[in-house]
């Protein structure tokens, strides 16, 4: 029973999605309420995802009972669906603000023309009835969200944006329908009052088109969630049966009905569905979502395998060590998720802010409208309408509601524009107080692909069987042409690239891990490492300085063999993109520090950042070890940014 006692004070963590919130006032009257709910240990709400992560006792707390808190506030918890549906509810947000702005930016537009013209004087009952006959559908059709916004948190003795909205947008109307059907109320000196029909409109149409934007943003929160969770394959084939006078059986099933244990087929060109061990056959897998690693790793039985990673050439049989939520991709996409829920110091001090902001406007509104009563001329009334109305209404677009994210949707949009995605605005904020920036290695300074970078015909074989590089590639693609293998086709592509024709090939033969053996033009052709050759007892000769020598700079060198004669070496790399050296250098001269951070190997993570002039490197590191060096940079006092995946 101790042991019971003693698991229910272990706290657990969960996201729970929280529908209503608009602005960073809503976010936090909901922090507040689940801090103040006993049992719950932290929360943190973020507004572009429109979740909450919640972390709480459970023999304290409970689901249901941080729901009624939320709801005790006007807000409504809802069951955090799958990226696919979060997406969906998204789109479907966008679409029907994107149908509401339309039809509020074309109503609006005519009602400033009439208001500053005398465009609607021509047609029957006059201008002022038919300003109030253009503003009505905007102030409760389009405008009807903040009415239902602001009435929820006025059930519940809150407020927030939409209450100012609501309240200063409705004043201007009510104000301009009276002063339209009863205008002696406020007419003064034989003039006419002044009508705000137009004010309203533009009001509601500017804050919409902030809340469109929004909605866009927020659809873009998953889009990361969702690339990864891509990864993952949906089916898995198991392998059954196999005992005595038993038959193997493959059975496709759903990836959630694999278990530990269970041995799974991965057959060339698919993925594989767990995080296991090589039971049986030999493949090339491509790690390069999980380390960097831009090249094809070989796998041969008892090595390790990565859920998501590609398998390219052979089929695998792998025994699942972990499935589900404990594979490495899972814990990834966990990781993402913590880091979209964190928020920086200088939004809860805004978040702080904003809890006061709505309630000072408005105490700051009625005392405005009871000075003017008691202190303004005559007509008092009048007066006091008109600056409460203004006091309202312009506070009511104010920063934190429109300006702010409107700014952080264009500088983050001109980002992207040029290819430089900035993850939120809080990071835009402190980009100024920037130390160090680390790049990741592979499609970031580099191309992220295998190609040919050298060529190198021996010169120490007999004339007779000599080649030149023309004919040293043209010959190995002729032998690669029917290989799967990455390395391969980085060859081909680049006798493609030569306009060079291929041989047509006799015979062909995949050598899984080791290279290729094929025959063409009557020559026996291999094409592998220098441990194909050492197997076949084939002699490097005066290559193998050369090939060392490659193998330093981080590129693989592959051999390629005549009839058992090494005739020269094909070199394969991923490159350094052309402008990458110069883009480190303006960061340097910039007094910034730049690290590569890799999963890649050594040799080539060194050979790499020389190319791009990078001084420090931190290699052979999985997705965890990346985050944990950038912790240790930012223990150590440096103000970190990140490029890369």
């Amino acid at each position: 029973m101790a042991g019971v006692a003693e698991a229910t004070q272990n706290p657990t963590s969960t996201r729970i999605g929280i529908r209503g919130m608009h602005c960073a006032a809503c976010v936090a009257k909901v922090e507040q309420v689940l801090f103040q709910t006993p049992g719950v240990m932290r929360a943190s709400v973020n507004l572009a995802s429109e979740e909450a992560f919640v972390e709480y006792v459970p023999g304290q707390a409970s689901l249901t009972g941080i729901g009624a808190a939320v709801a005790s506030i006007g807000f409504e918890m809802v069951e955090r669906g799958e990226t696919e549906e979060v997406e969906q509810q998204h789109r479907d947000e966008y679409l029907l603000l994107k149908k509401k702005l339309i039809v509020s930016a074309a109503l609006t537009g005519v009602i400033l023309l009439g208001a500053m013209t005398s465009l609607l004087s021509v047609l029957p009952l006059g201008a002022p009835v038919w300003l109030f006959v253009l503003t009505t559908p905007v102030q409760f059709w389009v405008g009807g969200q903040f009415y239902r916004s602001a009435w929820a948190r006025a059930r519940h003795g809150s407020s927030d944006m939409n209450t100012l909205i609501v309240v200063g947008t409705s004043a201007a109307y009510l104000y301009s329908t009276v002063a339209v059907f009863a205008p002696g109320f406020f007419a003064t000196a034989g003039q006419q009052p002044q009508m705000y029909f137009d004010t309203a409109a533009v009001i509601i149409t500017l804050i919409l088109l902030g809340r469109l934007l929004e909605a866009k943003a927020k659809g873009r929160t998953t889009e990361a969630l969702r690339r990864l969770i891509q990864l993952q394959p949906k089916t898995a084939t198991l392998l059954q049966g196999g005992g005595e006078q038993e038959e193997i059986e493959e059975i496709i099933v759903p990836l959630d009905h694999v278990q530990v244990g269970d041995q799974v087929l991965i057959r060339p060109g698919e993925q594989i569905p767990v995080d296991g061990i090589v039971q049986a056959g030999s493949s090339a897998v491509d790690e390069s979502m999980l380390t960097g690693e831009s090249l094809p790793v070989e796998k041969q039985p008892g090595d390790t395998v990565t859920g998501a990673t590609i398998n390219t050439t052979g089929a695998l049989t792998v025994l699942a060590t972990k499935v589900g939520k404990e594979t490495a991709l899972a814990r990834i996409i966990d990781l993402v998720r913590q880091a979209q829920g964190s928020k920086a110091p200088i939004q809860r001090l805004a978040d702080r802010i904003a809890a006061y902001f709505v309630p000072v406007i408005i105490a700051t509104a009625v005392v405005t409208f009871c000075l003017w009563l008691v202190l303004g001329p005559d007509p008092s009334l009048t007066f006091a309408l008109m600056t409460f109305v203004a006091v309202l209404i312009i506070a009511c677009p104010c920063s934190l509601g429109l300006a702010t994210p409107t700014a952080i949707m264009v500088g983050t949009g001109r980002g992207a524009d040029h290819g430089v995605l900035i993850k939120g605005g809080e990071i835009l904020e402190r980009a100024h107080t920037l130390t160090t920036v680390v790049f990741d290695k592979t499609g970031t300074l580099t191309t992220g692909k295998p190609a040919v970078t050298d060529i190198l015909p021996s010169e120490t074989v007999p004339e007779r069987v000599a080649l030149s590089s023309e004919e040293l590639l043209r010959l190995a693609a002729g032998a690669e042409w029917q290989s799967e293998h990455p390395l391969g086709q980085a060859i081909v592509q680049q006798a493609k690239a030569q306009g060079l024709t291929l041989a047509p090939v006799e015979s062909f033969v995949a050598l899984a891990g080791h290279g290729v053996e094929a025959r063409l033009e009557g020559k026996a052709v291999l094409i592998g490492s220098q441990r194909l050759l050492a197997q076949r007892g084939i002699q490097s000769g005066d290559m193998l300085g050369q090939s060392e020598a490659l193998s330093r700079e981080g590129k693989t060198p592959l051999y390629v063999v005549v009839n058992r004669r090494v005739v020269g070496l094909i070199a394969v790399a991923d490159r350094l993109k052309p402008r990458a050296a110069e883009d480190v250098r303006r960061l340097q001269h910039m007094g910034l520090e730049a690290v590569m951070l890799t999963g890649d190997n050594r040799h080539t993570a060194q050979a790499i950042a020389r190319q791009a002039g990078i001084l420090r490197v931190v290699a052979e590191g999985w997705p965890e070890d990346k985050a944990a060096e950038i912790a240790r940079l930012k223990d150590a006092g440096a103000a970190v940014a990140m490029v890369g995946d």
